[in-house]
């Protein structure tokens, strides 16, 4: 009997055999493709910034702001729902995992019919699914790599939420630094009028001179008022990152901090740091998996029962005291299902390209921003200089039309222009060193250094 089962057996496995070497097709390697990319990318300015800062936390030596980012990285809602999608894929996985194992099944019936004894059945049925194109081992890789896509994408969220923090912490520094200029302007202009009403009064003025000085100090209200509209708005912004319910102001310095520079490397370095561009990776490690275990839905399948039985008319009897014991060997394979299969196959190679494609876009988007931010840098420390120097000369103007103005040759216009354009040239010296200084943040993002762990 055993011998016979044997020869089956080996007839089954022989069968399955010969089928599982015809072909399911070529498919592309989207892998191999994929990891070449990155080496045809090059920064040519990347070696003009040499930086210090080796993470996002390195970039303000600030307690306040690495306070504020640590309360974000544990109440923010939106990273809890990728932290729990995380723990999930993780328990998704461990499931899947345990396809490798037979499965152990006890059972117990009771049975009674007319003009008979009762009868009682034990049973335990050991199954296994022989993994002969390692089809579950497949199904189990292509969960371990969404697992890790899942945890690259985590680590880019935890990324961008920082660097968000850090942005509109920042931000709260330009506002509130935009909002002492406006307000220097404004007692600028108040002064102004009060000068002007003592002139008007010696008859050294008409009142066409008070109302141009007016309509600037009320416009430069308007301003102020704007402004702080604003930066409740900003605080209101930061209090959602941080999963905040009050509406309490921040208490931010007035000087802006010293923000390093990052480090950089080599752009296939670079690249291979940013956790987008891994989860990117990974998507496709994970399709070209579960297109294999499409592909392999086409072979046949071999299933191994043993079972042990008990049937008695008590019920002690019946707990596998004399059992009776089986072993079914199974192999199916699919013959005709309307080409449903073939479809599936397709659909998940398909789905591997689609993921390729994924990988190209997030590629070329992190070039672009890498590229745009190393540009930026340069840029605003050159347009910094220039404003600068134009911002000295203004500021020379202004002492010359204040002594013009106040020995009467030139006119009050003439010196609210100068003004304007002084407080004007100030406003936009420190908007570029906070833009400056905010690109360093989107700059060390743009090439992978995250925060510290």
């Amino acid at each position: 009997m055993a011998r016979r089962f044997s020869s089956l057996l080996l007839l089954v496995f022989s069968a399955a055999l010969l089928a599982g070497c015809a072909s399911t097709g070529e498919r592309q390697d989207y892998l191999r493709q994929a990891e070449r990319l990155p080496a045809e990318v090059s920064f040519a300015e990347i070696d003009e910034l040499p930086g210090t800062a080796t993470s996002l936390t390195a970039l303000i030596d600030s307690r306040e702001l690495q306070s504020l980012v640590q309360e974000a990285l544990d109440n923010n809602p939106g990273l809890q729902q990728t932290l729990l999608a995380l723990e999930q894929s993780q328990a998704t996985l461990r499931q899947r995992r345990g396809e490798r194992y037979p499965e152990l099944e006890a059972g117990f019936s009771a049975s009674d019919t007319e003009d008979s004894e009762e009868q009682y059945t034990g049973s335990l049925t050991l199954s296994w699914q022989v993994d002969v194109w390692q089809q579950i081992e497949d199904g189990i890789n292509a969960d371990e790599q969404s697992q890790f896509q899942q945890q690259a994408t985590y680590q880019a969220v935890r990324d961008t939420l920082a660097a968000e923090v850090m942005s509109s912490w920042l931000n709260l520094v330009a506002q509130k630094r935009s909002l002492a200029i406006e307000r220097r302007r404004l007692d600028t202009l108040e002064l102004n009028e009060q000068l002007i009403q003592q002139r008007y009064q010696r008859g050294l003025g008409g009142l066409d001179d008070l109302d141009s000085a007016r309509s600037l100090t009320y416009s430069t209200l308007a301003s102020v008022r704007e402004l702080e509209d604003t930066i409740q708005q900003d605080e209101r912004a930061l209090n959602s990152l941080l999963g905040r319910m009050d509406d309490n102001p921040y208490q931010v310095p007035d000087q802006y901090p010293s923000v390093e520079r990052p480090l950089s490397g080599l752009p296939e370095q670079t690249l291979a740091r940013r956790p987008d561009l891994q989860a990117a990776w990974y998507a496709i490690a994970a399709a070209d998996y579960n297109a294999s275990v499409a592909y392999k839905d086409l072979l046949p399948r071999i299933d191994i029962q043993a079972a042990l039985e008990d049937v008695a008319t008590s019920p002690s009897d019946a707990l596998l005291t004399d059992p009776v014991w089986s072993l079914l060997g199974q192999l199916t394979a699919p013959l005709f299902q309307g080409g449903q299969l073939y479809a599936a196959a397709e659909i998940a190679s398909l789905d591997t390209a689609i993921q390729y494609e994924t990988y190209r876009e997030t590629l070329l988007t992190a070039v672009e921003e890498v590229r745009n931010a190393l540009g930026l840098e340069q840029a605003f420390a050159e347009r910094r200089a220039y404003i600068r120097q134009a911002l000295d000369k203004q500021s020379l103007a202004l002492e010359r039309y204040q002594e013009r103005y106040r020995a009467g040759n030139a006119t009050i216009l003439e010196l609210l222009s100068v003004q304007q354009e002084t407080y004007d040239l100030e406003s936009q010296l420190d908007s570029l060193i906070y833009n400056q200084l905010d690109n360093r943040i989107t700059l060390t993002l743009a090439l992978g250094l995250g925060i510290d762990e």
